[in-house]
């Protein structure tokens, strides 16, 4: 079974692309069981954010697979595959390793260095388990990329180097509207991004923040948090034209904010969601700005740390990325060829059992304290004899080629690494091999 991520991001597909192919709640969970269902596909999680949409496969054929999850990417979008894959990476093995660290490292972010990353990462893992898509292998994977993404952080000044989106776009508020502690600000939606927003504007010392929620009592709580208020969501209209900074991040499929919800004058919209919150109609309003996520990037550049700083933490990043990414393909390589060593084992032990019972069978009359030495010299060889080629093998298995030495173990000593003692045996045997 091999690792496969699958998918599109920032970095490969305009944002009115990514806008049709991301999924949030029921889609979400149709998308993760269809990918599932899927021929050859054992484990699976689906990460979907602002800005990427990634199905992550553990899967006993390549093409059929690749060619399946595009197009169920392709039926849950309403994209047409021609027009979807020229926007689609695909990453196998090594390389979906690599990439889901450099993501949870914050490496592949529209702002590099976020750390928003592993808290959709974190909620990718727990839809997956809740719903009884993710399995051992895709399980520890995901797990790794989080401490990956925790380690980097830790160990690095990623965090000054990057800026959520949010901060990034406050930044550009600021040059439009100047200082924005004095301001009134109007955060619509109330998940995880909108509770970030309110948190960020707070910090900023924002004092006078509104909460809008198609569900009020999460506006409530939100507005809560941050000393600010909640508004009804039918008020919207009325609470724009109070606004002088709004941040929208809802789950909507539709517009949210129209160009007529608006009225004509110096204002600041920074539009998160995805699929787009605000009309870009609004921008044609006198004295209105508008940020979304398609002028985000460019906008995070100019407000990114100094370049120096910023080049020094990313490379150190991508060390640790390196670092990490080769300890895990060579733990995965080792614990592959485990069930070849236990079988090899298995069968040693078999023989040696076999034979000693025939023994005892043609020469009953040995004492039993002889045939209890007889016993354990027969096995001290037998282990001697395993030992130093079950360590090298396990040693062997940790380079690329790895799987070929167990592979020709299996051939050499007809080995069915799958045979229920063996699996039994295992914790046993492997203390056995590590003396």
């Amino acid at each position: 079974m091999s690792i496969l991520a699958i998918g599109l991001s920032h970095r490969t597909a305009p944002v009115a692309l990514l806008e049709r192919v991301s999924v949030s709640g029921d889609a979400l969970l149709k998308l993760l069981r269809d990918v599932q269902r899927a021929s050859c596909v054992a484990e699976t999680m689906v990460l979907s954010t602002c800005n990427r949409v990634e199905v992550y496969a553990v899967v006993d054929r390549f093409h059929a697979v690749v060619n399946e999850v595009s197009e169920l990417l392709s039926v849950h979008s309403g994209v047409p595959v021609e027009q979807l894959a020229p926007h689609l990476y695909v990453h196998y093995e090594d390389r979906a390793v690599e990439h889901l660290f450099s993501a949870g490292a914050g490496l592949d972010s529209m702002v590099v260095g976020e750390g928003q990353i592993l808290g959709q990462i974190r909620q990718a893992l727990k839809l997956a388990q809740d719903q009884g898509t993710m399995g051992p292998t895709l399980n520890e994977l995901v797990q790794q990329a989080l401490r990956v993404g925790k380690r980097s952080h830790a160990e690095t000044g990623i965090d000054r180097a990057g800026a959520s989106l949010v901060s990034v776009g406050l930044t550009l508020a600021e040059r439009v509207l100047g200082p924005i502690r004095d301001r009134r600000a109007l955060v619509v939606g109330a998940g995880s991004m909108s509770a970030l927003s309110a948190a960020t504007l707070q910090r900023a010392g924002v004092t006078d923040i509104v909460v809008v929620n198609r569900t009020h009592e999460r506006a409530v709580r939100l507005a809560q948090t941050v000393g600010g208020r909640a508004a009804e969501f039918g008020d919207l209209t009325a609470e724009l034209a109070q606004a002088d900074l709004v941040v929208s991040c809802t789950g909507a499929t539709d517009l949210v904010i129209t160009a007529d919800m608006v009225t004509p004058r110096e204002m600041f919209l920074l539009d998160l969601a995805l699929p787009r919150d605000v009309d870009p109609a609004v921008r044609r309003l006198p004295g209105v700005t508008l940020v979304d996520l398609e002028s985000m990037q460019e906008g995070a550049a100019e407000a990114g740390a100094d370049d120096g700083g910023r080049l020094e933490a990313i490379s150190e990043v991508r060390g640790i990325v390196a670092d990490e990414v080769r300890a895990y393909l060579s733990a995965e390589r080792a614990a592959r060829v485990t069930p070849t060593v236990v079988a090899l084992r298995s069968k040693a032990a078999d023989v040696v059992e076999t034979e000693l019972g025939r023994l005892a069978g043609r020469v009953p009359e040995i004492e039993g304290r002889i045939r209890d030495e007889v016993a354990q010299t027969v096995r001290r060889v037998v282990d001697k004899l395993l030992h130093e080629p079950t360590v090298r093998v396990k040693q062997l298995a940790e380079s690329p080629a790895g799987d070929h030495y167990a592979e020709a173990l299996r051939e050499l000593f007809n080995l069915d690494p799958k045979v229920p003692d063996a699996v039994r045996r295992t914790e046993t045997i492997d203390m056995e091999v590590d003396r």
